[in-house]
């Protein structure tokens, strides 16, 4: 145990050391040239240079009219990429095996900054962690640059059937808003592996998205029937997780109504399934469950197609990442272009969407001057191959530039 903390001690202090030498720069500007810009809203910019002052986009200009800090050469580049549902602190312990949040806490904290590292470098720069009380001394510390990481919103803990009456649902959110938490996680329904029945309540669910929008917080809503999505969005919630049973009415709903829709479909089950025995026999990680995810895979498909075809579907990307997916968030990306999303619909849907979902869209998720200067540079262009952004050659949040693997044409002049 000792020296797996040694290790992991090690890690974070060289990762940090590593930033910090990256992060040194002698300019009082940085300029990016790229030949193409893909904004986060839509629009292609080509033959673009951004110019970063201090941690925000200072301008955008056409054309490379003076010496570039970067010269990113041909590669696409995006607003940094965001995951609005990624579990941090799950990870799989010294023995291989799922930890089921029951080790050590400085263990956990440690596993969950080596989470945070490889996200950050697979091109995500924010996330939302739904979530444990150990992602609050790792979102702090990312957030005062002590180590390198995506920004992180936090849920803290999450409310379900058990957390009790109405009244005091209510008051379980208000100490949620005290003790910090960025939005609220609700289990309005099973996992999949228990069949995504409704578990909470309509009563239950009016208190917690009541509650919470009369405090001005964010909720997001785990929920696989179509009964508990009807009654989340009845009820005022603002976001559902999941959706793997969801027909046309509700996604119908979801659309009338505005509510923001993150269907999993392209890394949390292939990752269960592809890391089975490694989860298999702790708690409901057992053969029915995992034969329900061989069937959420179809089902997802299905769902995904039916999502897609639904006019004004706020569509967002989330993951669920959980022990062994992290670093490979954007293999959602590339999923839901496979099963109908348009390559630009889905770049929108990680940037500038998910940041509004977030209330984030003034500050990340587009390539603007006066936003965060969140920047990832592909190695090809997604439009025309979506695997593209499973490859990052540049990461640079709020303006600290933590990853240039770029080829010696491409380097810094």
């Amino acid at each position: 145990m000792r020296a797996m903390r040694s290790k992991l001690l090690v890690f974070a202090a060289v990762a940090a050391l590593s930033s910090a030498t990256l992060l040194s720069q002698s300019q009082t500007s940085i300029r990016i040239h790229a030949a193409t810009v893909l904004d986060g809203t839509g629009k292609i910019l080509r033959n673009a240079t951004i110019v970063v002052e201090g941690s925000k986009i200072a301008r955008v200009e056409s054309g490379n009219s003076g010496p570039a800090t970067y010269d990113l050469g041909q590669s696409t580049v995006v607003p940094g990429l965001i995951d609005v549902h990624a579990h941090v602190g799950w990870h799989f312990d010294k023995a291989g095996r799922y930890a089921a949040r029951r080790g050590d806490p400085a263990e956990e904290i440690l596993y969950s900054a080596e989470n945070a590292y490889v996200t950050l470098m697979a091109g995500f720069t924010t996330i939302q962690s739904p979530g444990q009380p150990n992602d609050v001394p790792l979102r702090d510390a990312i957030a005062r640059g002590i180590l390198p990481g995506p920004r992180i919103l936090t849920s803290i803990r999450q409310i379900n059937e058990n957390s009790g009456t109405p009244d005091e649902i209510k008051e379980k959110v208000r100490q949620l808003k005290k003790d910090g938490a960025d939005v609220v996680k609700i289990f309005a329904s099973a996992s999949i592996r228990d069949g995504g029945k409704q578990t909470m309540t309509d009563a239950q669910l009016q208190a917690v998205c009541g509650e919470a929008n009369a405090l001005g917080m964010r909720t997001m809503v785990h929920a696989h029937s179509p009964e508990s999505i009807k009654a989340s969005v009845n009820a005022g919630c603002q976001q559902i997780e999941h959706g793997v049973f969801a027909n046309d009415e509700v996604l119908k709903l979801m659309a009338d109504k505005g509510v923001y829709f993150d269907p999993n479909v392209g890394v949390v089950l292939q990752n269960y399934l592809k890391n089975r025995d490694r989860y298999e026999g702790i708690g409901n990680y057992n053969a029915e469950g995992f034969a329900y995810m061989e069937k959420g895979l179809g089902l997802n498909k299905e769902m995904m197609a039916k999502a897609v075809r639904t006019p004004k579907l706020l569509i967002v990307n989330g993951t669920d990442a959980v022990a062994g997916a992290h670093g490979h968030n954007a293999d959602e990306i590339v999923e839901r272009v496979r099963e109908g999303m348009k390559p630009m619909d889905a770049i929108v849907s990680a940037t500038s969407l998910s940041a509004k979902s977030m209330r984030l869209d003034k500050t990340i998720g587009t390539i603007a001057p006066g936003f965060e200067a969140d920047i990832v540079a592909l190695d090809g262009d997604p439009l025309a191959d979506i695997t593209a952004v499973t490859r990052v050659a540049f990461v640079m949040k709020g303006g600290k530039v933590y990853k240039a693997q770029l080829s010696s044409r491409n380097s810094q002049r």
